[in-house]
Formats: C-alpha cells, structure tokens, sequence
C-alpha cells in the first residue's frame, strides 16, 4: 500500500512538471483539487483560464483568454531601409588632391615598337669647302753654296696646286692657314759637307746635314708645320769653313722638297 502511494506522488510530480513548468511554492485551489490525480503524459491537457505563477510570465491577457504557465517571446518589428531608397543626389564638388605616393620600383622593358614613318627631308646646309695645297718640285743640277747664306732653288716642277710654290725664289707661300707636312731629300758630294736648314720665315726650324766623306749618300728630313697665311717655308744651304755642297745631274733627280696640308684652320 505505501509502495504504491510512493508511485503514484513520483507519477504527479513528473506530470505537473511537464503541464506547468516548475513546481510554484504556492498552490491555487484548482492545484489541491488535482493533487493525487494521476495524469498521463499523453492525455491532452486543460490549460488554466486565469494566470498562473511562472517565471517572467508575457504581459497582458493572450489569445481566448489563455494564460501559458511559460513566457511568452515579444515580437519586434524591423523595417529594412534599405528598400526606403529616395532618389539620386546632386554631385557633390571634387576634393582636394592627395600627396604624392612614393616613387615605385622601374618596371621591365617593354617590347620594340613598330617602325615609324620617314620624316621629311631637312632644309638643305651649307656646302662644304674643300681646301687643298700641295707641291713636290725637284732639282737636276747639283751646287756648291758661295756665299754665307744661299737660297735652294728648284728647276723641276711635280705638283704644284694652285702655284703656291714659287719657282723663281724657291719658296712656298701659305695661302690656307693649317697644319702642313713638308719633307726634304738630299744627295751628298764626296769629301764635301753637306748643311742644310728648312726654314719658316727666317727662323731655321730643322737640320740635314751630313759629314764630308768618300762615298755619297742620301739625307732626308720631314717636319710638320702650323702655318698662318703668307708664311714662307724654304731651304736654306749654310756654308761654313769647309766648302757645301749637294750633288744631283741631269738624267736623274737627287733633290726634292715637298709640302701638303694635313688639316686647314677653319676658325
């Protein structure tokens, strides 16, 4: 008898609990009257008409009167406004400019472009002088120098542009400032002293010379000249104790001086 008292108490707690929530500490009338009552779990259920005690009951009267023994959720309206679009604005004015970011690192190197177009042909320049001077004059016949200074004269013309070797004084006259190169060849006499100078003006620049001996033979000097116009450049044979001379015939030619311009002086 008190075994089945016990099941039947475990049985109501187990039912009020799932009809009403938490066991209240104070019991309405309604509540004594169904202690002791067995109810089924899956019986249907009769709802109280009036509120019952439960924890953050909802507020107000529900539905048909009916009070649940378990809160409530409250509803919250939410309005998406982003469906509440008006209509576009006026642009707005452009801002200031920013600062100037860093520098980035060179990129590669792009592919070679297509060629271009001809350009047109350029205004025609000025035509360019050709300056030119050149001699090579010879001498047939040899000379024993008389006096203390003598002049060297040729008989014997090779090239003479424009005639700046004068024959009759031996002398070439610049008419072309520049840098020239000039070059004379000689033959000795046996046991005679040959002495000879290139000059430029009357100032001796280079020697030929060569000492009395037995046998003859060939003497040569060059030099290289800056010359500025109506300059002379000339040989000059120099006599000294013993007797000067230079040797030369009439089949072959053993003297020749000889002259060009290397570069004209165009400031």
């Amino acid at each position: 008898m008190v075994t089945r008292r016990l099941l039947g108490h475990v049985l109501l707690s187990i039912c009020l609990t799932l009809t009403t929530g938490a066991p209240s500490s104070e019991l309405t009338e309604e509540d004594t009257s169904t202690q002791g009552k067995c109810t089924r779990c899956c019986d249907p259920h009769e709802y109280p008409t009036h509120p019952t005690v439960a924890p953050n009951p909802a507020s107000g009267p529900q539905q048909d009167g009916y009070y649940p023994p378990y809160p409530m959720a409250h509803i919250h309206p939410h309005i998406n406004i982003t469906i509440l679009k008006g209509d576009k604005g006026e642009r707005g004015e452009r801002g200031p400019h920013g600062k100037l970011g860093k520098e980035g690192p060179i990129g590669l190197q792009g592919p070679t472009g297509s060629k271009g177009d001809r350009g047109q042909a350029g205004i025609p320049g000025d035509s360019y002088k050709q300056h030119y001077s050149a001699f090579s004059v010879g001498r047939k016949k040899g000379l024993h120098s008389s006096d203390y200074y003598q002049t060297l004269v040729f008989d014997t013309t090779f090239v003479n542009l424009y005639g700046h070797f004068n024959m009759f004084k031996g002398k070439f006259y610049c008419y072309i400032p520049g840098i020239y190169y000039f070059n004379l060849n000689i033959h000795t006499w046996n046991f005679k002293e040959t002495y000879l100078h290139i000059m430029k003006n009357d100032q001796d620049m280079v020697i030929c010379y060569a000492q009395p001996s037995d046998r003859s033979i060939m003497q040569s000097q060059s030099i290289m000249l800056e010359l500025q116009e109506n300059d002379e450049v000339w040989v000059r044979l120099y006599k000294r104790e013993r007797e000067n001379a230079v040797y030369s015939d009439d089949v072959d030619t053993y003297v020749t001086f000889n002259g060009y311009l290397i570069k004209p002086n165009m400031d």
